[in-house]
């Protein structure tokens, strides 16, 4: 519980600084490389808000990837969203038209994310939880599943993280009810020793492509 409440924050904070300073000059580079190949979008995405802990919105600061106004783009296509809903809120980068020259790459190695040590910073996130939902995703796939529900409550206790159990876990294999009991057994287990488990295993997932932060 001392671990939870206090010790964790500051992890989070020395983390989120850390990340900052490292990354700055990467992060100064991806800005400037977006407004070159999509100057008339803003350099982080313009996104609907996430769910946060007790279920408070929040703003997720994410690079921009895809062209301006794509979510909205995205449930103006039927067939598109659907697929989009049935594959766990995601598309295959090959067959995603929304993204913008060099957005493939920046979401595989995760560079899109860099922003979100922001979010730690500002205590909306932590640098290890659970992937943040979107309001709607929730909605609808708690009346999908309602067995997720039980689940979902537990999940939202806890800060969404940069990183997480079903981050490395096979992210894109792991489907909406195994993912909620993945996060809900974070949730439950929080400990400094398994935070650091998650944290050291992310960079190895994150290069093979397949549990990318």
């Amino acid at each position: 519980m001392i671990y939870r409440n206090y010790i964790k924050r500051l992890v989070d904070i020395i983390g989120s600084l850390v990340g900052i300073v490292l990354f700055l000059p990467l992060m100064i580079g991806v800005s400037i490389y977006i407004k070159i190949v999509s100057p008339t979008g803003p350099v982080l995405a313009d996104i609907p808000n996430r769910v946060g802990k007790d279920k408070k919105p929040f703003k997720f600061f994410k690079f921009r990837s895809m062209y301006p106004n794509a979510h909205e783009m995205l449930k103006k296509d039927p067939e598109l969203y659907a697929k989009y809903v049935k594959n766990n809120y995601k598309l295959h980068a090959d067959e995603d038209p929304r993204l913008i020259k060099g957005g493939k790459f920046l979401r595989k190695s995760s560079l899109d994310e860099f922003p979100q040590f922001f979010n730690v910073l500002k205590g909306d996130m932590s640098l290890v939880g659970y992937r943040a939902y979107y309001f709607d995703e929730v909605e609808e796939q708690t009346k999908r599943f309602p067995e997720s529900k039980e689940y979902i409550e537990k999940v939202m206790t806890v800060k969404p993280g940069m990183t997480g159990l079903w981050q490395v876990s096979g992210r894109s294999d792991v489907g909406f009810v195994d993912r909620v009991k993945l996060d809900a057994k974070y949730a439950e287990n929080i400990s400094l020793m398994y935070d650091l488990k998650i944290i050291l295993k992310t960079p190895y997932v994150v290069l093979l492509g397949k549990g990318a932060i």
